[in-house]
């Protein structure tokens, strides 16, 4: 029994970055229904992410100021100005160019492009040497192809429909009420242009995230501050964009308020949290990996709960994006394998390096009281 649990006791240890990831992934899934709908009731996206970012920053600096007051490192200039771009890269630019895309296109479509993700940030990892690539070794050559065949399964799944799989759940739906549920591309282009662009911001604020973690290696803190810039430079974006028109700012008790709460919480308060706490032990690429999950999450859920048609593009689009995962997945822990192999012997050289000094050291002595004895 004690066997048994030693098992899963290190199961659960060595899980823990996927556990989070996934969960973060069903919170981006519902990000992107929940977001749609507020929009299409008329919130204004920019008065969006200052109130998103506020609820995130209540929720988050209450456990900053108590849990990291002894290890929260001092603030310097450097740390506070790549505060104000990661604020300004995901919070600002990102969420409202995301949203934006999403008014022009929908929810589905707009998680399709996202797709993207892993690509962008795997090549910015590697441009700022934050991701060892090295094109001969397997390991690499697995994250590499890992990750276009990430973002093709995506694609596949988006654009590749194919036949109908009738499923007990769907046999209901008629083919009219399914024809309708595609996502117009002709009149898409604008959306795709904005959702590409904020896409590049994302990428850039979770390399930036990385790197500020080494110099300000306290994640509830970190994460504390990029919501209070965020909702700081929010808001004068925001006034500016909507200036003359107050009635944007005000909330009413609809899907709006539910919106707001749910992505302050789960997708800015928690997902930053949680994706700084993974990234300090796998890296960016890591966690982007899995971005295209979320798509095959709506699909899955949108089958099940909304009795939504499932086609044969969509299944084979999961299956690949499965692969794609595997493939990075089994790259990066190699790469954890390599790095604690070099780490032990690092260790192992030092320990042997003070053996011989000691032992040196007491052959000397030895000789000294030898040679004091002769006298």
């Amino acid at each position: 029994m004690t066997k048994f649990h030693e098992c899963m006791s290190e199961f659960f240890k060595n899980g823990k970055p996927f556990f989070a990831v996934i969960f973060i992934q069903f919170g981006f899934a519902g990000m992107d229904i929940l977001s749609k709908a507020a929009l299409n009731e008329g919130i204004s996206n920019y008065v969006f992410v200052v109130y998103r970012h506020a609820v995130a920053t209540i929720l988050m600096a209450p456990f900053a100021i108590i849990f990291d007051r002894k290890i929260r490192p001092k603030m310097t200039r450097s740390v506070f100005i790549k505060i104000m771009f990661l604020a300004l890269l995901e919070p600002v630019i990102d969420q409202n160019l995301f949203f934006m895309g999403m008014k022009a296109t929908t929810a589905t479509f707009t998680a399709a492009m996202t797709n993207i993700l892993p690509a962008i940030t795997f090549v910015m990892a590697c441009i700022l040497r934050l991701e060892k690539l090295n094109l001969k070794g397997i390991r690499s050559q697995a994250k590499v192809v890992g990750t276009i065949t990430t973002v093709a399964g995506a694609m596949v799944m988006t654009l590749m429909k194919g036949p109908i799989i009738e499923l007990f759940w769907t046999k209901e739906r008629t083919y009219h009420e399914v024809a309708n549920q595609g996502v117009d591309l002709r009149h898409s282009l604008k959306g795709a242009i904005m959702i590409a662009v904020g896409c590049f911001s994302w990428s850039g604020f979770m390399v930036l995230q990385a790197i500020t973690l080494k110099s300000y290696p306290a994640e509830l803190s970190l994460t504390a501050w990029i919501c209070v810039m965020g909702t700081i430079e929010g808001a004068i974006v925001a006034l500016i964009m909507e200036r003359g028109n107050t009635a944007v700012w005000a909330l009413k008790w609809d899907t709006s308020l539910v919106a707001v709460l749910y992505t302050g919480i789960v997708c800015s308060a928690l997902a930053y949290y949680i994706q700084g706490i993974v990234m300090k032990m796998r890296g960016p690429v890591f966690v982007t990996a899995f971005s295209p999950l979320s798509m095959v999450i709506v699909a899955v859920m949108g089958s099940i709960i909304l009795a939504e048609q499932m086609y044969l593009g969509r299944v084979m689009g999961a299956i690949v994006i499965v692969a794609g995962l595997y493939l990075v997945v089994w790259g990066k822990s190699k790469d954890q394998e390599v790095e604690s192999l070099s780490v032990d012997e690092e260790l192992k050289e030092n320990y042997n390096d003070k053996i011989i000094t000691i032992k040196g050291s007491d052959e000397a002595s030895d000789n000294h009281n030898r040679l004091n004895g002769l006298a």
